[in-house]
């Protein structure tokens, strides 16, 4: 079996996190070697730069520097390794994260992020066979990005009722809804220049209902029964 890469996106409070334990189980029971990780995070190493990220006051460049250093660990030492594998691969975020947090949140360059995504997750050295061709998109030279993207899209206003109370809040969580607008119009951004990729799904409903839209998008791909 071919892997599969599938990242859960959406700014804080939309519920992704909720339906990733459910995916996994529902590709277990068809047989399938699930991989659940996330970002920044998924390695000792990235575990450690992602604390310094989410707590530690720094400038644009820097937090993007050290998300980017996290993510080269995390394709070297476990996403990559599972794909080759043949695992399903859930990822919570991943670099359209980056582009939204950073790029629509912070206002930082984009085209810095751009190149950062080109050399830290080109698949030479990762995906690759001896002749360039990478199972990702075969015979082309590519960077290593999810087959699908779950784009959880949520009023900021309404994260932001979900997020009270609801636990100590990292420096992002913290941020006001403005910061939150701007980040769901990247993503929303982002979801434009790769529409093949995206599945957006509204999370302003219960949970259940959320739930089978999302095992939907599996159904209609035939990648769930």
């Amino acid at each position: 079996m071919h892997g599969l890469f599938i990242s859960f996106e959406g700014i804080d409070g939309a519920g992704k996190s909720t339906h990733i334990e459910g995916l996994a189980d529902a590709f277990k029971t068809q047989g399938r070697a699930v991989t659940l990780t996330r970002e920044p995070g998924g390695t000792p190493l990235a575990e450690k730069l992602r604390v310094m990220v989410l707590g530690d006051p720094m400038d644009a460049l820097t937090e993007a520097l050290l998300i980017f250093a996290a993510r080269r660990d995390h394709l070297l030492r476990v996403i990559a390794p599972a794909l080759l594998r043949g695992d399903v691969v859930l990822c919570d975020r991943f670099t359209d994260a980056t582009f939204a947090y950073q790029g629509g949140g912070r206002g930082f360059d984009l085209k810095v992020l751009a190149a950062l995504e080109q050399w830290v997750q080109s698949d030479e050295g990762l995906l690759g066979d001896p002749a360039g061709n990478s199972p990702m998109k075969p015979e082309v030279e590519t960077v290593i990005e999810p087959h699908l993207t779950l784009w959880f899209d949520l009023p900021p206003e309404e994260a932001a009722l979900r997020l009270a109370g609801a636990r100590v809040p990292d420096k992002f969580e913290a941020q006001p809804v403005e910061f939150f607008s701007r980040v769901a119009a990247a993503y929303a951004e982002r979801q434009r220049g790769h529409p093949e990729r995206f599945a957006r799904i509204d999370a302003s409903p219960s949970r259940e209902v959320v739930w089978q839209a999302v095992r939907q998008v599996f159904v209609a791909k035939g990648w769930l029964s």
